[in-house]
């Protein structure tokens, strides 16, 4: 039975996609007490990428933003895995997002938005956190955006 955070997912339109599976040796997140950490999200959407490239070249700003939802959705995906129910998350604590950038790109701040908007609408005051927006040469496979979220479970 899905909980509020899965019917608040449909309420937007959106659905939870199966965990995506390692690309190598790791696992999508790890649970340690009370806090679930995601290995980094692309935006893989039914194992594979939509888009490659470069923000600021072959990707537009817009585009990535919306791939970086896609990663957030990926990485509520692999904490539903570790946490069993996405209603235990009792708040996000960061997210951590990648951007492979042109050189001359600046807008990683507004591309991670993508992702922090999601978690906001989906999550409400439990989806505030804090963030790194990073601009980086190139991503695996030649992803535009990866994110990474921790989150901290309530007790039980």
């Amino acid at each position: 039975m899905a909980g509020t955070v899965e019917a608040r997912l449909a309420e937007l339109g959106l659905t939870l996609p199966a965990v995506v599976p390692p690309l190598a040796s790791y696992q999508p997140a790890v649970r340690t007490g009370v806090y679930v950490y995601t290995s980094g999200q692309l935006p893989m959407v039914d194992g594979k990428l939509a888009v490659t490239g470069k923000v600021g070249a072959e990707v537009t700003p817009d585009e990535a933003k919306e791939l970086a939802k896609t990663c957030a959705l990926n990485a509520l995906a692999a904490v539903k895995s570790v946490a069993g129910d996405l209603d235990r998350i009792e708040r996000v604590v960061k997210v951590v997002g990648f951007v492979a950038s042109a050189s001359d790109f600046t807008g990683q701040p507004a591309v991670i938005n993508g992702a922090s908007e999601l978690l906001g609408a989906v999550l409400g005051d439990k989806g505030v956190h804090a963030r790194s927006a990073v601009g980086v040469a190139v991503l695996p496979l030649d992803a535009p955006v990866e994110i990474e979220v921790q989150v901290e479970l309530a007790d039980g």
